[in-house]
C-alpha cells in the first residue's frame, strides 16, 4: 500500500470510527452524567479525546470485560494505532451479541484496521459485513472499492464504486469512476484496462482519453500520449489540464512550437496552476529564449513559491540572463525545497 493511500484510508477510517462509536457513546441530554468506566470513556471518544479513552478503559479492559476490550480497541484505532486496534477486536469479536451496536462497531472498524496493517484479504469480508448497516455510506463503499483493487478485484471494485457514485457498474462512466480510484491508488495498469472498457462502451466521454493519455506519458510513450491528448482536446477544448498534459508530450518530443501553443492555451483557461508555466519555461530554456523563460517562471514562482522545479528553472534563465546574484538566490531556494517525491 502506498503512504498516500495509507494516509487517505486513515482520514477515512478515523471518519467512518469515530461516527460509529459515538452512536453508543452519547447520553441523553437530560441523563446525569455517565458514571462507569466505559460510559466515561465512550463520552471521552466521542469528543475526540482518545488518550483519556485509552487511560479510562486500561483497568477495566485488563479485567476481562468484553465491552471494554472492544472499546479500547477502538481507542487504539482512533489513536491511529491499527495494530493494537487488531489484536483487541480479533480476540473480542466472537464474544459480542450479534446484531448489538459493539458488535457493529467491531466489525467496521476492525475491517478498517485490517486494511490499514496491509492484510487486505480479512479487511474484505467485514467490511462487506459492514454495508448491511452502512450500504448507503459512500466513504465504505471507497474503502471497500481500494480493498477489493490490492486484491485484483477489479470488477468488485468497480461495483463498489458505481454503488456509491450512482452510476450502473457496467456503464462508460463506472469505468472511467474506477479508473480514477486506480489511477490514485497508483494501480496504473490496472486502470487503464478499464478505460479502454470505457472507450469501447463510449468513445466520446470526457477524460477517458486524458488519463490514458497520462499514464502513457508516465510510461514514456510521448507519441502515444499525443495521440490520446489530441482526442481529448477534440472532446473537451476546455480542458486546461489536458492541454498541459498535451504540451508536457510535445515537449518531449522536441516538438517546441506545438507545445508552446498548447501551454499558452492552458494558461488561458486557468491562469493560477504552475503547471503550465513551468513546462513553458522549459520549453523557452530549450529554445535559449531565457528572457520569455523568466517571463513564465516567475508567474510559476508567484502561483506556487514552493515549488522546487519552478526555483530552479528561474535560476537558470535568470544565469543566462546575467543576473548572476539572483540567479544564485533562486537556486538556493531550490536547494532548501524538498523534490516532488519528498513532498
Amino acid at each position: 500500500m502506498t503512504r498516500t493511500v495509507a494516509a487517505s484510508a486513515l482520514t477515512l477510517a478515523l471518519t467512518l470510527a469515530a461516527a460509529s462509536s459515538a452512536q453508543p457513546a452519547t447520553p441523553p441530554a437530560s441523563a446525569p452524567p455517565p458514571a462507569s468506566p466505559l460510559d466515561l470513556a465512550r463520552a471521552a471518544l466521542a469528543a475526540g479525546r482518545t488518550a483519556e479513552a485509552l487511560a479510562l478503559l486500561a483497568e477495566p479492559a485488563r479485567t476481562g470485560d468484553v465491552r471494554a476490550r472492544e472499546a479500547l480497541g477502538v481507542a487504539h484505532f482512533l489513536a491511529g494505532q491499527p495494530t493494537q486496534a487488531v489484536a483487541l477486536l480479533a480476540g473480542v469479536l466472537p464474544q459480542l451479541a450479534d446484531g448489538s451496536p459493539e458488535k457493529r462497531e467491531a466489525v467496521q472498524v476492525l475491517g478498517l484496521a485490517y486494511y490499514l496493517v496491509g492484510r487486505i484479504p480479512e479487511a474484505i469480508p467485514l467490511l462487506e459485513q459492514t454495508r448491511a448497516f452502512a450500504d448507503a455510506d459512500p466513504k465504505l463503499a471507497y474503502a471497500l472499492g481500494m480493498a477489493y483493487v490490492h486484491t485484483r478485484a477489479a470488477d468488485k471494485a468497480r461495483e463498489a464504486w458505481a454503488r456509491a457514485y450512482g452510476v450502473p457498474p457496467e456503464s462508460a462512466a463506472a469505468h472511467l469512476l474506477s479508473a480514477q480510484m486506480m489511477v490514485r491508488a497508483g494501480f496504473n495498469e490496472t486502470a487503464e484496462a478499464e478505460l479502454k472498457q470505457a472507450v469501447t462502451k463510449d468513445a466520446r466521454l470526457p477524460q477517458v482519453h486524458l488519463l490514458l493519455g497520462q499514464i502513457a506519458l508516465f510510461r514514456g510513450r510521448a507519441e502515444e500520449a499525443v495521440t490520446l491528448l489530441e482526442a481529448e482536446r477534440t472532446l473537451n477544448p476546455g480542458s486546461a489540464l489536458a492541454l498541459d498534459r498535451l504540451g508536457d508530450a510535445y515537449s518531449r518530443l522536441g516538438r517546441w512550437e506545438a507545445a508552446l501553443d498548447v501551454l499558452h492555451r492552458s494558461t488561458w483557461i486557468n491562469p493560477y496552476s504552475s503547471g503550465p508555466y513551468i513546462l513553458l519555461g522549459r520549453v523557452y530554456l530549450k529554445k535559449a529564449d531565457p528572457g520569455h523563460a523568466e517571463g513564465v517562471l516567475r508567474k510559476a514562482v508567484e502561483y506556487d513559491p514552493n515549488n522546487q522545479a519552478a526555483h530552479y528553472l528561474l535560476g537558470q534563465a535568470l544565469q543566462q540572463l546575467g543576473q548572476a546574484e539572483e540567479a544564485k538566490r533562486e537556486f538556493q531556494t531550490a536547494e532548501r525545497l524538498p523534490s516532488p517525491s519528498e513532498r
